[in-house]
């Protein structure tokens, strides 16, 4: 995300992932509504002047790993520096659980345990060495279509809790989390049969830990602790699946 200061906020949306959103990087739709909404908001509480903003779209759209309140927390991010504002400010906060239950989150950028609709936000140590292999089949899922497929009343509890502590260590966290699983996979797959196949040849891939699908899909995304063989995963799924969005990188 870049900005320069305008008379007006504006949003230009480039890079490889910006075609799926609009026709030739032309602005619009809900991508420029929530990253001109979150300037919108950080002005009315800190204030500051508007900007032209410049996105570099990376991430696939309805992919399950938050883009857009990624996008979103990016503006505030870049906002706050230019005013001054820590991203601790409890106000930064309030603005952005505003924004959607995701972008707290996404402001804190960092590993953590979230509680409530995404406003408790308690860090956790022990996951910043893993390195993430993301991989999307190029299927777009609704993410209100999953959810309502799921059929969980308001405050209904799916799964529970396998570790209350926040600084285990690394081998620890991924016995956790494999103890645990994602209750959207089942109704997303649904909607994106090949959930289930890239999470299987994720799986698959010597040095992967476990695998899983992020948020309410399709991207899943496996967890490996030597980059080396993160970076033959993503090399070999890459060339097995061409038409499939494969990534790697460090977790945090």
């Amino acid at each position: 995300m870049h900005a320069a200061p305008a008379d007006t906020n504006t949003l230009r949306i480039d890079g490889p992932e910006a075609p799926a959103l609009l026709p030739e990087g032309e602005a619009g739709g809900s991508a420029q509504n929530l990253v001109l909404r979150a300037a919108e908001a950080f002005e009315r509480v800190f204030g500051g002047g508007a900007h032209a903003f410049t996105l570099e779209k990376h991430l696939p759209v309805a992919s399950g790993i938050g883009g857009g309140s990624a996008d979103a927390a990016a503006v505030l991010r870049l906002l706050a520096r230019a005013r001054g504002v820590d991203i601790a400010e409890p106000a930064l906060g309030k603005v952005a659980l505003a924004l959607g239950a995701d972008i707290p989150m996404c402001l804190a950028s960092r590993g953590a345990r979230i509680g409530g609709i995404g406003e408790r936000i308690n860090p956790v140590q022990g996951l910043d060495g893993l390195i993430v292999v993301a991989v999307n089949p190029r299927q777009p899922v609704s993410t209100p279509s999953v959810f309502k497929s799921l059929g969980v009343p308001p405050g209904r509890h799916r799964t529970s809790d396998q570790a209350q502590r926040h600084d285990l260590p690394t081998a620890d966290w991924l016995a956790a989390i494999g103890q645990s699983g994602n209750d959207l996979e089942a109704p997303a797959r649904v909607f994106a049969p090949a959930i289930g196949e890239a999470r299987e040849a994720l799986t698959a891939m010597p040095g992967c830990r476990l695998a899983r699908m992020s948020g309410s899909g399709a991207t899943v995304f496996g967890l490996f602790e030597a980059l080396d063989q993160a970076a033959r995963a993503a090399k070999n799924l890459g060339a097995r699946y061409p038409r499939w969005w494969v990534k790697t990188g460090h977790l945090f």
